[in-house]
């Protein structure tokens, strides 16, 4: 199926809440009003309640619960509240989805979101866009396997869908990989123009003519999100490293060759990360 015909499958493309779209207006404001983006959130209950149930799960160990936006807020910041809210919008279209699990998906979503910002803060790069397209940068795989669940099926059991080869898999297979579709839905739900270019050059940030350096940051963080989940140790780690994207941007790699670092969420943690 290309990818034309996916984006026009039944579901593949969900529509963006009014709640969603006007928090995507507040990416382009310097200074932005906690108190309209606090009002906006619970302005929609289900998203407010889904926002406070990961706020009270064990992956983000809060010190006190959170019982509603402007107490997010308050506790986690807003570029964490704002992601969430994001990303439990987007999830809500993807209850049940073949034979992923949802609740490693979002794991590693959050793990590469935390890795993002964690990447993105000591070379001077947009922490709050990072994070959020962190968030975010693997939802074309739940797109994909929504439109085209048998051909999506039979790749997963080739190479599974967080195995380090996924991007190159699919693009060998379908000529397009989740990063396409993702970006797809990005433009379709007005994310700011770097957000969507991050999220469509993830796989290969630089091979093209746009430079925009989340993108690269993306590529670091979901390697080493997605070698959290492979259980890779510190040989693997070193072996796997992508060195090119990582000088281009002037990472220093001993901040992530480590096997256990402040970003990361141990695979083993027993918190319900899934948006649902």
């Amino acid at each position: 199926m290309n990818l034309d015909k996916l984006l026009k499958q039944p579901n593949t493309l969900p529509s963006a809440p009014k709640v969603i779209r006007k928090l995507m207006d507040t990416f382009n404001q310097e200074d932005v009003d906690i108190m309209y983006v606090a009002s906006l959130i619970e302005d929609d209950p289900v998203l407010t309640a889904k926002l406070l149930k990961m706020a009270n799960s064990a992956f983000f160990g809060l010190h006190r619960s959170v019982s509603n936006a402007r107490d997010a807020i308050n506790v986690m910041g807003l570029i964490k509240v704002r992601a969430l809210v994001i990303g439990a919008s987007l999830g809500e279209g993807f209850h049940r989805v073949g034979s992923v699990n949802l609740n490693q998906f979002w794991r590693y979503s959050m793990n590469a979101a935390n890795l993002s910002r964690y990447i993105a803060l000591p070379i001077k790069i947009d922490e709050n866009t990072a994070f959020t397209a962190g968030l975010v940068h693997g939802i074309g795989e739940l797109m994909m396997h929504v439109a085209m669940p048998e051909a999506m099926l039979d790749l997963d059991r080739s190479i599974p869908m967080l195995d380090l080869k996924r991007a190159r898999a699919e693009q060998g297979l379908f000529g397009y990989s989740y990063a396409d579709v993702g970006a797809a839905l990005a433009r379709e739900w007005k994310f700011p123009k770097k957000m969507v270019d991050a999220i469509l050059h993830q796989t290969a940030p630089f091979d093209n003519d746009v430079y925009e350096p989340i993108a690269g940051v993306i590529h670091v963080a979901s390697w080493r999100a997605r070698a959290q989940e492979l259980s890779l140790g510190s040989e693997g780690l070193i072996n796997t490293y992508p060195d090119p994207v990582g000088v281009a941007l002037g990472i220093d790699p001993d901040i992530l060759i480590g096997e256990e670092i402040p970003a990361l969420t141990s695979a083993s943690a027993e918190a319900e990360t899934e948006p649902a």
